[in-house]
């Protein structure tokens, strides 16, 4: 048996065919799809970037001890599993975050292979000029990150130098070397994270002939400071990029199905989390002012835009089609340790989903949680979500004394962030009846209310959460 996870970072999954989506083209994504399982729920666990890639490779709901930060040398990962038991394994990411600045997230791997010049990777040094596409009071971070990224990308020629290319290229070169053992494959691609600078045809597959500024890398802002036509030009880049993403994934599902591994490996195509795109007046998946010394920052509610993720997966022997179990990041290595006979590591709070892939059950999680790391309690920087698919309730929790007005941690982009002062609400939304989560109705469903939040409360103690932090969300 062998494993392939891939993970697209910040991929909506109400922009892919297979999830319903009309007018975006993934017709490699979505012929996969059709032969495989697809999970309608989904959810992100630990919230941004770096503690989704920490649940994913621990197992864990890892918000509820640590936030943006390195992967500690005494955690258990899963790829020590795999190694340990024989298993070739290997990490394949263009997602600097996890690498950069001594991470560490290729630990436990027998090899890895970092494709560099994302974001924030201090890769390229010329040229040293580099321009926006738009004013720069438009671009998020415009005097480091975004000149990085600009930097690195200067030296394209052809698409096949694009990131999420140049991941696929090397995850399928490192499929026909490797196939005939076993082996564990995890491919991370940062696309269609921002910048969205797919080629220009896949733009004009959506907006030809647009001549206003193009807001390619925005502020995490209320959307004000768009005009109608920059923020609907913003919503067509991203689209362009999933395009470009679904070609190159596509690649490597062929390499996969042209090397004869589809009737022996577990495979799992998944997202972080999503992005608001003007829903909610937001762009975005968080609140950026850098205009203001210190660079403030705070989370905000995570919308089923933001939390709820493509989740597709095959597996031997399966019968394509949907399930509607809940599944969250930590399952995904219980799920491949299950099928792999080998025994979890220490801590992991993931649950196995193998009896709901081999149709035994249809029934995995009664609730999701996503949330941003709770290290502070409930200090107005989280809220997490609970959620059983239709309800979604956002709770809040008391700040633990000498810890709230700290510094927040380096969520979203690495740079270190001072807090907003921010006082959230309690939110109730009936996805059902009001799926774009406007209506809040918690004053509605006292019991609702009082049975998720028991629910939340209970995981965070089974999950071994310190019990001041258990404390500070109990209401």
């Amino acid at each position: 048996m062998n494993f392939i996870i891939v993970i697209s970072d910040t991929l909506r999954r109400d922009f892919l065919g297979c999830y319903g989506n009309k007018w975006i083209k993934t017709p490699n994504i979505d012929l996969f799809a059709e032969k495989c399982l697809i999970f309608d729920h989904g959810y992100s666990g630990s919230f941004p970037t770096v503690p989704h890639r920490r649940d994913v490779m621990t197992g864990r709901y890892t918000f509820t001890y640590t936030g943006w930060a390195p992967m500690t040398h005494t955690e258990p990962v899963v790829a020590e599993q795999f190694t340990k038991a024989g298993y070739t394994t290997m990490l394949v990411a263009d997602c600097p975050h996890i690498l950069e600045n001594g991470y560490n997230f290729d630990k436990g791997f027998s090899g890895w292979e970092w494709i560099r010049g994302q974001e924030s990777d201090r890769w390229k040094t010329a040229p040293h000029e580099t321009h926006s596409r738009c004013d720069d009071s438009k671009i998020r971070n415009s005097k480091w990150i975004n000149k990085l990224h600009r930097r690195n990308a200067a030296h394209w020629r052809y698409e096949e130098d694009h990131f999420v290319a140049r991941t696929m290229a090397e995850s399928c070169r490192w499929l026909e070397e490797n196939y005939t053992r076993p082996f564990f494959l995890y491919v991370d691609t940062f696309d269609p994270h921002e910048p969205w600078d797919a080629p220009q045809w896949y733009i004009d597959m959506y907006d030809p002939g647009y001549k206003g500024q193009v807001v390619d890398y925005p502020q995490y802002s209320y959307t004000d400071f768009l005009t109608p036509e920059e923020l609907k030009h913003s919503r067509m880049l991203y689209a362009a990029e999933v395009t470009m993403v679904d070609r190159w994934v596509g690649r490597l599902f062929q390499k996969v199905e042209d090397l004869g591994l589809l009737d022996n490996t577990v495979l799992v195509f998944t997202a972080d989390h999503g992005f608001l795109l003007g829903e909610h007046n937001i762009i975005g998946k968080a609140l950026i002012d850098y205009k203001t010394e210190g660079r403030k920052f705070t989370n905000i509610p995570l919308y089923s835009e933001i939390s709820r993720v493509p989740w597709i997966v095959n597996a031997p022997g399966i019968k394509p089609g949907r399930k509607n179990a809940i599944v969250q990041a930590p399952d995904i290595m219980a799920t491949f340790l299950d099928y792999a006979k080998l025994e979890p590591p220490e801590g992991m709070n993931g649950k196995s989903f193998k009896d709901v892939i081999e149709g035994k059950s249809q029934k995995h999680r009664d609730v999701a949680v996503s949330s941003p790391a709770i290290t502070g309690g409930g200090n107005g920087n989280a809220q997490p979500v609970v959620t059983d698919g239709r309800w979604a309730y956002y709770p809040t929790g008391k700040p633990i004394e000498g810890v709230a007005g700290r510094a927040v941690d380096r969520a979203v982009d690495g740079i270190e962030k001072e807090k907003f002062e921010r006082e959230y609400v309690p939110l109730l939304f009936d996805r059902k009846n009001d799926p774009t989560e406007e209506k809040n109705v918690i004053d509605e469903h006292g019991d609702i209310v009082k049975d998720f939040h028991a629910k939340f409360v209970k995981m965070l103690e089974e999950w071994n959460t310190k019990p001041e932090l258990v404390e500070a969300w109990k209401k």
